[in-house]
């Protein structure tokens, strides 16, 4: 298990706001998010998700966060994977140190069960990046991802995957269709529509699934607002 350095509280209760406030209006936007996501796919289990975003700073990483947390609230178990081989910060919002991650694991040099960290969140582990790589995209798409995701899958009930912007690298794209879904991150009066629909266009030529997307950062009645709607 990786030691844990210390880090600004305020910075950590804000991201993750359904662990330290579960019954505020945002926490409960995370759990109807949740509830689209199990609905979504009727027919079959999503046990894989990747977030992503259009753009970088849209909130994906911190959406995937609260994702986990609220799955975890079920009595679920999760993994949250930092797959953000480029700009990780899985990390800072759950204060673990990132000496060894998903790239460790990718690499063989550690397992899986060795290199996931406990949380204060119940039923929740995560797998941060790990060191930087330099073929993070050769990564996504290697056979060790493969046995991974299978490894993955047979451990924990959940497993959410937090990705790169999909407008900035082709990562996301890589992983999409190695996944059971994606949610799309979208900011409310910063993401333009030509950008989501780019998005979405690579989702699909990439074979993924969308699940649905998110827009945050809508402000009503003082809050954050969350709202998830369907795959058009």
């Amino acid at each position: 298990m990786a030691l844990r350095k210390k880090q600004k509280p305020s910075i950590e209760r804000r991201k993750l706001v359904t662990s330290f406030d579960p019954k505020s209006p945002v926490s409960e936007q995370y759990r109807t998010i949740r509830t689209n996501i199990e609905f979504s796919a009727v027919d079959e289990e999503i046990k894989t998700i990747m977030v992503t975003s259009a753009g970088p700073g849209e909130g994906k990483s911190t959406t995937s966060a609260n994702l986990a947390v609220v799955f975890a609230q079920q009595e679920k178990r999760v993994l949250l994977v930092d797959a953000d081989l480029r700009k990780p910060t899985t990390h800072y919002t759950f204060n673990q140190t990132n000496t060894f991650g998903l790239t460790t694991v990718l690499a063989g040099q550690m397992a899986l069960k060795d290199a996931v960290n406990t949380t204060n969140v119940d039923n929740l582990e995560v797998l941060t990046s790990g060191p930087i790589a330099p073929n993070p995209a050769e990564l996504m798409g290697s056979k060790s991802m493969e046995r991974f995701l299978n490894e993955a899958k047979e451990s924990y009930d959940v497993v959410i995957f937090d990705t790169p912007p999909i407008l900035a690298v082709t990562d996301a794209q890589v992983l999409a269709n190695k996944c059971d879904g994606t949610v799309l991150v979208l900011y409310s009066g910063r993401t333009e529509m030509e950008e989501a629909s780019r998005a979405k266009e690579l989702l699909q030529s990439a074979k993924g699934k969308l699940l649905g997307a998110v827009l945050n950062h809508k402000k009503l009645e003082n809050s954050d607002y969350y709202y998830y709607y369907g795959k058009k």
